[in-house]
């Protein structure tokens, strides 16, 4: 208990400080770029038209609504970051992992099925080791997602009002009753499942491409091999987020799309039905890495830029 409450502090202050980041970053994958570009230098020392960066979209933000203007959806992020940490510890460490553990056992003792099944017998670094480690990380991540997704939605919608002014998510409570009147249940529920597969399908790629490199590539002879293999952790888990970024662009957009937002409605924004119609969208339109990156932002090729509109087409 007090591990999980320690986790919940640090986690709502690291939360706090990276918040204006998210922000930014949610602003730019929505499309909205309120600064034309700018002739710059790029990392050769050419110069190229570059689109505004982490700091100078920050200081427009404030010269429009304060520093406290960088911390809008800060309420429900906060709770979804500290109910999710709750829930992750207690799913990871709870009667969860132990019953589907031990449903995997008995497949694997009638010889139908071998994921979970034999993790007392898994030596530390085997393959076996991290496939039980990463199916139990994995259960835990999902069901912490699962649970702070309508947190995450309101989250989205607060930033992206700063498009088009508007004010109608203004607290976690009045947001809650406003999703479940225009939408129902499921309103909390948007871009789940892109979410969910980008989650997953990182986890997975981090860690058996980490285990790879940690089997084949570092000599436990050598010296300072912990740190080594906790850096190929960190450079596989960058990777696996590169990898999958698509899936959080994808995720963050639907759950903004046609909610009744300037930011999600046209001529600003399209309104995709489902997911897989937001990612074949965005994928005719080579926008499958915005907002990927908010230092030397490259002019798109081949678009307009609207200044009515404060967005590209």
């Amino acid at each position: 208990m007090a591990d999980t409450c320690g986790q919940v502090l640090l986690g709502s202050g690291l939360t706090v400080l990276s918040h204006p980041l998210m922000y930014i970053k949610v602003l730019i994958q929505v499309g909205h770029e309120p600064l034309a570009p700018t002739l710059g230098r790029n990392l050769f020392g050419r110069q190229v038209y570059q689109l505004p960066g982490l700091f100078a979209y920050a200081k427009h933000i404030m010269k429009i609504d304060g520093k406290a203007g960088l911390f809008k959806g800060i309420g429900p992020r906060l709770c979804a970051g500290s109910i999710g940490t709750i829930v992750h510890s207690n799913v990871l460490q709870g009667s969860f992992i132990m019953l589907t553990s031990s449903f995997f056992q008995k497949c694997q003792e009638h010889g139908t099925l071998q994921v979970l099944g034999g993790q007392q017998k898994a030596a530390e670094g085997s393959i076996q080791h991290v496939v039980n480690e990463t199916t139990k990380e994995m259960i835990a991540r999902s069901c912490a997602t699962i649970v702070t997704h309508p947190f995450h939605v309101i989250t989205l919608r607060c930033m992206v009002q700063f498009i088009g002014r508007e004010t109608k998510y203004s607290g976690v409570f009045d947001s809650v009753v406003t999703v479940y009147k225009e939408e129902g249940l499921l309103g909390f529920f948007a871009g789940l499942i892109p979410r969910l597969l980008g989650d997953v399908l990182s986890l997975w790629i981090c860690n058996l491409l980490a285990h790879v490199i940690n089997t084949y590539a570092i000599d436990d002879s050598m010296s300072h091999t912990g740190e080594i293999k906790n850096c190929s952790q960190a450079v596989t888990g960058f990777f696996a987020s590169m990898l999958t970024y698509p899936f959080v662009l994808v995720s963050n957009l639907m759950a903004v799309n046609n909610c009744g937002l300037a930011g999600g409605l046209p001529p600003y924004a399209s309104v995709c039905p489902t997911w897989v119609d937001c990612w074949r969208h965005l994928s005719r339109e080579g926008n499958m890495s915005r907002g990927n990156s908010l230092f030397f932002r490259k002019l798109p090729a081949g678009k307009i830029y609207a200044v009515d509109q404060n967005r590209f087409f």
